[in-house]
């Protein structure tokens, strides 16, 4: 029987090179977290499938990877981490301090269509600010966000922050006569606006009992470019105005803090999830060729939908499958090697015993040491060991190991010098 050697389809294998500038990656997302006293935590990939379908009407729940397991229990792979956090902070909620700033980097699993920039699998960088109500936790989210895109080499004229408020969207579906309880559903086909043609958009809000008038007068609120526009369309509708004032003065924080060229207004933000409350956004590239990079936003109500009381909070999610695309599209990835320090190099069966006694000398001494055991010819050992990122090579010549030296090469430089074998092993590197 033949056993097929292909990743599961949307899944991806990652061989060293590959591995390498994941890591690349997450130590900027974990270097810029900690900057700001974000503390990392994590959870198992599996949860119940319970802790996803709550929240009924979104694409998510369509997505799960879920089964049952050997005891007859619902069980799903993880599609996003907020329903995880929120579970692990009801756990221990009268043990924590609060405001809670955490972050992760799980791996999370959906089954939905791929397209450019979207797999099956990917991993996510989740920054949360919990328990700190007003707009210090949305700019310490956004700041963190846009302090690691600075870290990637990212500048305004490569990205955009679009930002925009759940509350303006309330705002604007009551101003033109939709039912409080049909936000949501016509929300979430307002986050497949980019995605559908226009007919089967009108279809889908039609569907959620929208009528044609209604469904022009959104299109008209959904055009406009300003806080302004927006603001005198709206009047004295309820909750339109505080909504409206809290995105300007964020804007406002953002350029206070030196990310205001990062940042707009965007009225047709709306993020698909349903526990979102307030500020939402999107992080996307100048040119609209991809995805959204990033989105987030408050979500105030998500603890009290386990059974918990009501806690701000707000976050985002980043994969790490769009940024590694935009980045590559641009020539910002870095060209990464493996970071060895010494490689010991014997030309003999019979330097075996030397060569690994000299490597675990350079190892002793808090160094990355390989030691290449093929035996092949000077040209080619070197070759590896520029491949391997080898700083130096110490080689293991006849000649010269039997007057008991070693010779040491200097990789960058290609520049040698013979040093005594004792003198190395006392002073490896």
């Amino acid at each position: 029987m033949s056993i097929t050697l292909q990743a599961v389809k949307g899944t991806r294998d990652f061989y060293p090179g590959e591995l390498r500038l994941r890591t690349w990656l997450f130590d900027i997302w974990r270097e810029s977290a900690r900057q700001f006293g974000f503390e990392e935590y994590d959870a198992c990939v599996l949860e119940s499938e319970e802790l996803y379908i709550r929240k009924a009407g979104d694409e998510i729940t369509e997505q799960l990877y879920s089964f049952d397991d050997k005891g007859g229990r619902r069980i799903a792979l993880r599609p996003e981490m907020t329903p995880t956090l929120a579970r692990l902070i009801l756990q221990r909620k009268s043990a924590l301090s609060f405001p809670l700033k955490w972050f992760s980097i799980p791996q999370c699993f959906r089954y939905e269509r791929m397209t450019r920039g979207r797999k099956r699998e990917h991993y996510q960088w989740n920054a949360d600010v919990v328990g700190q109500p007003g707009l210090v936790g949305d700019l310490e989210v956004l700041s963190v966000l846009l302090m690691s895109l600075q870290k990637m080499g990212l500048q305004p004229g490569h990205v955009r922050l679009h930002v925009n408020d759940r509350r303006v969207l309330n705002a604007v579906l009551e101003h033109i006569g939709v039912p409080a309880e049909r936000h949501l559903p016509v929300m979430v086909v307002m986050d497949k606006r980019d995605k559908l043609p226009p007919d089967e958009l009108q279809r889908q809000l039609a569907g959620q009992g929208l009528e044609p008038a209604q469904v022009q007068r959104l299109g008209e609120f959904l055009r406009m470019e300003t806080l302004a526009q927006v603001r005198d369309a709206l009047g004295d509708t309820a909750g339109g105005a505080p909504a409206l004032d809290d995105l300007e003065r964020l804007l406002a924080l953002l350029d206070a803090v030196g990310y205001g060229g990062y940042g707009q207004f965007d009225i047709t933000v709306v993020r698909g999830l349903s526990y979102y409350t307030g500020t939402v956004f999107e992080l996307r590239d100048a040119g609209a060729s991809l995805r959204a990079i990033c989105g987030g936003g408050r979500y105030d109500s998500l603890l009290s939908t386990f059974g918990g009381e009501s806690i701000p909070a707000v976050g985002f999610g980043f994969g790490d499958v769009v940024i590694l695309e935009l980045l590559a599209d641009l020539g910002l990835l870095p060209t990464l090697s493996p970071a060895i320090d010494v490689a010991v190099i014997p030309f003999s069966p019979e330097q075996v015993p030397q060569a690994l006694t000299l490597s675990q000398a350079v190892r002793r001494a808090g160094l990355r040491a390989d030691a290449d055991f093929s035996f092949r010819k000077l040209k080619r050992a070197l070759q590896r060991a520029g491949e391997i990122g080898a700083r130096t090579a110490v080689l293991l010549m006849p000649e010269e190991l039997a007057r008991g030296e070693v010779v040491v090469r200097d990789m960058e430089r290609r520049e040698e010098r013979r040093v005594p074998l004792e003198e190395y092993l006392a002073h490896p590197g």
